[in-house]
């Protein structure tokens, strides 16, 4: 008996990315330090890291540590990442239902209520 392989998955392309933000209501895309970025309001939610190679994803303190505790392959924090509300994913491996979880996670946090309530309804 062999064992069972794991195909696997390629890397979230930018446009699917990119789709996940534009999703939620209220998100735009934008610039940060010379990055792509997406924002609500005037609260950025993630930018491309400078390195190209990583995700900058707000994530809350808490959330963050879980991530890094759950999936330390795909999420990661740089020094000057501790302590803050961001997490690192590495792009090449982060998966579309942890993106989009993430992504709701902040937006729920900083988007106007009425937005927000909004959506629920229209989702129901």
């Amino acid at each position: 008996m062999t064992a069972r392989r794991r195909r696997a998955r390629p890397p979230l392309s930018w446009a699917k990315l990119r789709a996940c933000f534009l999703s939620f209501p209220g998100v735009v895309e934008s610039v940060s330090y010379g990055t792509p970025a997406f924002r609500v309001g005037k609260t950025l939610l993630a930018r491309l890291h400078q390195d190209g190679a990583d995700l900058v994803l707000r994530a809350g303190l808490e959330e963050s540590e879980k991530l890094l505790a759950a999936a330390p392959d795909t999420f990661h924090v740089t020094d000057h990442y501790v302590g803050h509300p961001w997490v690192l994913a590495r792009l090449q491996r982060l998966r579309a239902p942890d993106l989009e979880r993430i992504v709701e996670q902040a937006w729920r946090a900083h988007a106007p209520q009425r937005v927000i309530a909004r959506w629920d309804a229209a989702r129901r």
